[in-house]
């Protein structure tokens, strides 16, 4: 599964989330593409993320099948990943 991960240097939820993915990554089979908020305007645009941060936009191969945002603990994130599966 593929995942962009739509995170800002700014946001506290982020920084937090961004702890909680590396468990997911260490726990599923998942190929995540960074990209900041701020840094990488042009990447980010295509994907419509609104204003609420972290957006994590679940793949696959091109097409979205879901999307988490905001702060969710790490028991979400893994349900919402088994959901998908």
């Amino acid at each position: 599964m593929k995942v962009i991960k739509i995170t800002a240097v700014w946001c506290s939820a982020c920084l937090i989330m961004n702890k909680r993915w590396k468990e997911i990554e260490k726990d599923y089979d998942v190929e995540t593409i960074s990209y900041d908020l701020d840094f990488d305007e042009d990447e980010v645009k295509e994907y419509e993320v609104g204003e609420k941060l972290p957006v994590f936009i679940f793949l696959d191969g091109d097409k979205e099948i879901g999307r988490l945002i905001g702060e969710k603990s790490l028991e979400e994130i893994k349900k919402y990943i088994e959901e998908l599966n």
